[in-house]
This record gives structure tokens, sequence and C-alpha cells, in this order.
């Protein structure tokens, strides 16, 4: 055999080419390369909370390692973090769920993507309200599934309505995803609007629904978020409810998500998972027993916080012509229509004919990054991040007031 030959690298799979990057790893690239060239950025990119881990959750992950805690674990997670996941859920959601409904994986991520192994067979339809979370739509489609994306519209908060559902819906449909507070919108479901998807879902019993709550707990209305299963329990082994403790306590890093669902779908995914990474870390599940069994004194006093630099970013969105601003009810990005500027004309003499144009502008001119609305499936549009500091915050806002006030309109 040819030399040539045995140094062949492997051949990706034709899936992979149904793949794209990730929009924010794309511009994190960005964001680096002009780092490294010595140019300042103010980024309103971030998707992690900029606090600290809390210091109880820190000091048991230390008390797990001294403990010798440092084992292969049950593939859907230790006892401990199981009872804690239960009763958190029977707070929130006033259901009890057994621990073989339950599901623990490497961040909510991997649990949402393991879902779609279990269930998807080729040609099966999962619809995804647009806006959507960057990474629902190459879920579905590397898993064989074909996205069936449905627009929502401002008028409707952005938000899936019944009648969209059901015109979306035929025989090939798998799931629904709802996700609730929405990343990027930041649009809540409320209990009335729940209970008019789940009529809807009631005459269609091969449709399940996807619930993503990660931002449920960074909300700045009424507490519980709403949850699907809570209003329409009898649809609850249909309803898989995906969650984590990346978002409300600042431990993206120690990547623990949680799920709940019937056993039969919890059981194949505790297999996939037993097949491909084992299990999620001994030691950050002992951290996140102590987060979900903790006070809400950490959860409470961030989300003041945020509320407050929500109000800034929003006022200050809103104050810049050609910018409409959402005001988000959870989560902590603001979704803002930019449409009113496509057309407009660059010093340089460019004609910004898509969201990209316009980010590249508020790069170039500001040093200001955004992530634009086509990612999510909704151009005209770019979210914000306020997982920030207010005077980061402010300071980005003037560099987006200067970048527009050099267009010509």
């Amino acid at each position: 055999m040819p030399l040539s030959e045995t140094l062949r690298a492997p051949v990706p799979a034709e899936r992979m080419s149904r793949v794209r990057e990730s929009p924010s790893s794309r511009v994190a690239d960005r964001v680096r390369a002009f780092q490294a060239a010595g140019r300042k950025v103010l980024p309103l990119t971030i998707g992690e909370p900029d606090f600290d881990t809390p210091d109880h959750v820190k000091e048991a992950a230390i008390a797990a390692i001294r403990a010798g805690e440092t084992k292969y674990t049950s593939a859907n997670g230790t006892p401990a973090l199981q009872r804690a996941i239960t009763s958190r859920l029977l707070r929130k959601t006033g259901q009890s769920y057994a621990t073989d409904e339950i599901c623990v994986g490497g961040g909510a991520k991997q649990l949402i993507f393991l879902a779609f192994v279990a269930t998807l067979n080729e040609g099966d339809e999962v619809i995804v309200p647009a806006p959507y979370w960057v990474s629902y739509p190459d879920m579905v489609t590397v898993n064989g599934g074909r996205p069936v994306v449905v627009a929502t519209t401002a008028a409707d908060g952005h938000k899936l309505t019944p009648g969209r559902l059901r015109e979306a819906i035929t025989d090939r449909t798998k799931w629904v995803v709802l996700n609730t507070p929405n990343n990027p919108t930041g649009a809540v479901y409320s209990e009335e609007e729940l209970r008019g998807l789940a009529d809807v879902l009631r005459a269609h019993p091969h449709v399940s629904i996807l619930c993503d709550e990660i931002y449920d707990e960074i909300n700045f209305g009424a507490r519980p978020v709403p949850s699907a299963v809570t209003v329409a329990p009898d649809l609850r082994e249909r309803i898989f409810l995906v969650n984590g403790v990346s978002k409300a306590y600042a431990m993206t890093g120690w990547r623990i998500g949680y799920a709940a669902g019937s056993a039969r779908l919890c059981g194949a995914i505790g297999t996939l998972q037993s097949q491909s990474s084992s299990c999620p870390s001994s030691v950050s599940q002992a951290a996140a027993v102590a987060a979900l069994d903790g006070g809400r004194e950490f959860i409470d006093r961030t989300v003041r916080i945020y509320a407050g630099r929500r109000d800034l970013l929003v006022s200050g969105l809103d104050a810049i012509d050609g910018l409409r601003p959402t005001a988000p009810e959870g989560g902590f990005y603001v979704w803002t229509d930019s449409s009113a500027l496509m057309g407009a004309v660059t010093p340089s003499g460019s004609t910004l004919a898509s969201d990209t144009d316009l980010s590249e502008h508020f790069l170039e001119t500001s040093g200001v990054v955004v992530i634009t609305g086509d990612s999510y499936g909704c151009p005209g549009h770019f979210r914000a991040s306020f997982a920030l500091s207010s005077d980061a915050i402010r300071e980005a806002v003037a560099g987006l007031a200067h970048s527009v006030s050099l267009l010509r309109r």
C-alpha cells in the first residue's frame, strides 16, 4: 500500500455536511482576531453569567474531592443529585418524578442532543419557533430530522401561537420545541398560552414537547416561570423538561444539565450516555446538589442586578434612532429590531444589505459585537447580552449610537 494511503485522514461522514459552525463560535473567533490586532472590543455576545459560582457550591465540590467522590457514577446521576432534582421539580411544577424519569448529563445541551438521537428517524420533523436558540436546527438535522421553522411575530410576543402550531403539524412531526424564557428574545409563555398550545397537541398524540427551561430562574415577572407539565399534566408522558445549573447558579463550566420525562426516553438517553461519555463529572454533580438544595439568596441577588442592567440596555438602545429593542421577560439578552437600518450607507460607501453587514459596521466603527438575527432564524434583528457590568453596557450603547450616527439613510 502506498505511504500516502496509510497517512490518509478519516473522511468526515456525510452527516457532517449538514452541521454549521456555531454562530457564537464564529463571533468569538472574530473578537479574538480584533483583540490580537490590539483593538478594543465591547462584546454584547456573552452567553453566560459574569458572576462567580457561589462559595457554598465550590465548597461542596472541594468536600467531594476530599471525600474521594471522584469515581464513575450512574449514567443518570448520583442518588443525591437525583433527589435534589426531583425536589426542585416538585417545588416548581407540582409534579413528582421517579428516579427513572430523570436524566443527568454534561449540560442541558447534551441532553437535548441525546433526546433527538434517541427519537428521530430519517425525515422526522421537529417544529422550531423562530427566533430560536442557534443549536436546535442543527441538532435536528445531524440526527436525520427536518427542522420545521415557524416564524413568530412581535405582535405575538415572539411566541408560538396555537394557530401556527396547528398549521405546522404533519404526520411526520415528532417534536415541538418550546424555549421559555426564550433565547434570544427573553419571551416567557404564560399559563394561558401554554394551555392553548396543549389544546392543539391533545389532538396530535404523536407529537412530543421538548421544553427548554434553562433560563427559568432568571425572570423578571411572576415566579416560578410557568411550565407546560404544570398546566397540562395529562401530557406529562409526552413532555421532556430540560434544565440545568449553568445559568441560574453561574456554573456554565461545571457542565451539569438535567431533564425529566418518560422513563422510556430517559432510559434510552442513559444508554446513549453510557456508551459515549459514561456519566457526568462526579465532582460537578456534588456541586449541583449544593446549588439545587441551597437557598435562593444568590439567585434573588443576581436577578435584581440583571433587572437593572436590562433596563439600562433597553433604554439605551431605544434612544438610538433605527433600533427597536424588546424588553425581555427572562434571560439576559435584549432582542432588537434593526431592520430600519437595512439599506443605509456606511462612511466607506457600502450599503448595509444584511445583518452581517450591520454587525461588521458596529465592530469596525465602535468595537461593539452583537450576534446577528439571521443566526436565530430572524433577519433584521440582533441579540445583545446584558451579562456584563453596567459601565460596560453604557460604553457599548454609546458605541452603537456612534456607529448608527455615521450611517446615511
